[in-house]
């Protein structure tokens, strides 16, 4: 089986999972390449971007299927508050953080909102793709956490250290141990330094890659000295916040920028109107709470123009 047709199928099992919360209106099927769907138009709008009124005098609702890679009461406050807005919101949930990018691309859904600027530009860079953002989110709280250790400076030589393994998150890791002093990184790396570009590593600290979506539950394994994760992956029971970091990524600084979190959708999408109805959608303040429910508090809200958040999208593929 060609890797290609694997993904398809990989798609297709999350969208047949998906009874009550999934309702795809999308016209043409599902496409196999890329190149392909972008000849197709695949509208997010019924009725030519235009609610009409049914019979009974109500409105019709623009349906719009998004995708993410985790299920939660957050999605159901946008599905509840989208209703008042105009919107009939399908929310379809994948557990590989690759595939929301996948399922956009080739029509199986109209939007994604799970990444951040950083990891779509090597998205878009790697596969040829178009997405781009069509609002900012949030930007989570990422920092150096200990299961036993009280400080930065208390990490021993030959100490391992947990850091996710994709390359944009990896990179936020690089800074991240860098404020913790634990690491010097290159000044001139960008802001995608790889392991090459550490310049100074005087404990001779050992980056121990892990899938992003595991890194949390290396956090009480012994033979971890610490992990660099955010915030809101670790497991609700376990209490932990930002107090608990030993070191917390300055979420204000320039090198955190590219990690706001987006709505983003293909490029030839970008403008319909019904993106201005979810972006009021997520601003209101019921979903707001909804989110600082479920984040506990370890999520700001973030308002970026839109043209920022292209400009920067455009200067990381151009890197």
């Amino acid at each position: 089986m060609s890797e290609q047709n694997q993904t398809q199928n990989e798609i297709d099992a999350h969208l047949s999972k998906q009874k009550s919360r999934t309702r795809l209106w999308l016209i043409g099927g599902a496409v196999a390449v890329v190149a392909i769907a972008a000849a197709f138009v695949i509208p997010i709008v019924v009725q030519n971007s235009a609610p009409e009124a049914s019979g009974d005098g109500a409105e019709e609702l623009i349906p719009l299927t998004i995708a993410d890679t985790a299920q939660s009461d957050f999605q159901d406050a946008i599905i509840e508050v989208g209703k008042e807005n105009g919107l009939d919101l399908t929310f379809v949930n994948f557990d590989d953080p690759y595939l929301p990018n996948t399922a956009l691309v080739e029509g199986e859904v109209d939007g994604n909102s799970f990444q951040h600027v950083a990891w779509l530009s090597q998205f878009n860079k790697e596969n040829g793709s178009d997405i781009t953002p069509v609002f900012s989110t949030v930007i989570s709280a990422w920092g150096l956490f200990s299961d036993d250790l009280d400080s930065a400076d208390d990490i021993p030589e030959g100490a391992k250290v947990a850091v996710p393994d994709d390359p944009a998150n990896f990179s936020r890791a690089l800074f991240i141990l860098q404020t913790a002093g634990v690491i010097e990184v290159d000044e001139n790396a960008g802001v995608f330094p790889t392991e090459e570009d550490i310049t100074s590593n005087p404990r001779g600290i050992e980056l121990v890659r892990i899938a992003h979506e595991s890194v949390q539950t290396s956090y009480s394994d012994p033979t971890i000295s610490a992990v660099v994760i955010a915030t809101d992956d670790f497991d609700p029971a376990l209490e932990i916040t930002s107090d608990d970091a030993l070191v917390l990524e300055d979420s204000s600084a320039t090198t955190s920028s590219p990690y706001v979190i987006v709505v983003a959708t293909t490029a030839d999408r970008a403008d319909d109107p019904a993106w201005a109805l979810l972006e009021k959608t997520y601003r209101d303040k019921r979903v707001v709470a909804a989110l600082e429910e479920e984040k506990r508090g370890e999520a700001t809200i973030v308002e970026l123009p839109v043209d920022d958040l292209r400009k920067a999208l455009a200067e990381l593929v151009a890197q």
